[in-house]
């Protein structure tokens, strides 16, 4: 694959999707940075496969959905790098929901859901686009939504986490074309559900319903994911792609049974 070589930034990549993708691009000759906001550990193990997959990297404490923190990051990773040629925004997730519904919703609750699911991606994207534009680097950007932009669940902590993700996706349409005369990719990825040690929380009887929920059979794995990530990085392959949003959920949102999940 066109990606050898690459220096990738993967924020929230301490574990799950985001561990995972790290890894990938490891294997595939990349040099990446772990970014971890409460998982030094997790970020901290990652790195160590990495390094025993002969490629280099670094870990990074952010919290990105803060401007400052989260553009500090990236500015980090240039100056150790060298530059930066794929940005991955992978931070993001349903915070712990409060008591009571919408109309008791703290307005603090939803703007922290709002500015880790869409601003986070916009804040680093900022720096990171402006890198590549000044050094002439026809970079990638790729950001990672949910099918819960496109349905959602009657579950109150979907209201600020689908409006955020929903606004990621038309971020990375507009950017997309915003940044396409320099050579620069933005697409975006929307899992469904996908097997992860936080998937854990759930019992086995509600992981049976949600495999019956899904066309296909059987729960996603962070292996349905890296290969779109890998490929959407890819200088050959995904060259003509840009300011698309491309969902890995096994037919669930096709099937709109989004409803009988937790």
């Amino acid at each position: 694959m066109a990606v050898t070589g690459k220096r990738v930034l993967i924020t929230g990549s301490s574990h799950g999707i985001g561990a995972a993708t790290a890894l990938a691009f490891a294997a595939e000759g990349c040099e990446v940075g772990i970014n971890f906001c409460k998982n030094p550990e997790g970020a901290e193990a990652v790195a160590a496969g990495i390094r025993r997959l002969g490629q280099r990297t670094a870990v990074y404490q952010a919290d990105v959905s803060d401007p400052d923190q989260s553009e500090e990051l990236v500015r980090n990773f240039i100056a150790e790098f060298g530059g930066i040629d794929v940005l991955v925004n992978n931070a993001g997730g349903a915070l712990k929901i409060p008591e009571g519904g919408f109309i008791d919703m703290p307005v603090d609750y939803w703007n922290r859901q709002i500015d880790l699911n869409l601003n986070a991606a916009a804040y680093t994207s900022r720096i990171a686009v402006r890198h590549m534009i000044e050094h002439g680097v026809r970079g990638k950007i790729i950001n990672v939504s949910s099918i819960h932009s496109l349905v959602t669940w009657v579950r109150r902590k979907m209201l600020p986490y689908s409006p955020g993700k929903a606004g990621l996706n038309m971020f990375t349409r507009a950017l997309a074309v915003e940044v396409a005369r320099y050579g620069i990719n933005v697409n975006a990825i929307a899992p469904g559900f996908v097997m992860t040690k936080i998937s854990a929380r759930y019992t086995a009887a509600e992981l049976a319903a949600f495999k019956r929920k899904i066309p296909l059979g059987r729960l996603g794995e962070v292996a349905d994911i890296t290969p779109m990530m890998l490929f959407l990085a890819d200088d050959e392959k995904s060259a003509f792609i840009t300011g698309q949003t491309f969902v890995i959920d096994g037919g669930q949102s096709i099937d709109g049974a989004i409803d009988a999940m937790i």
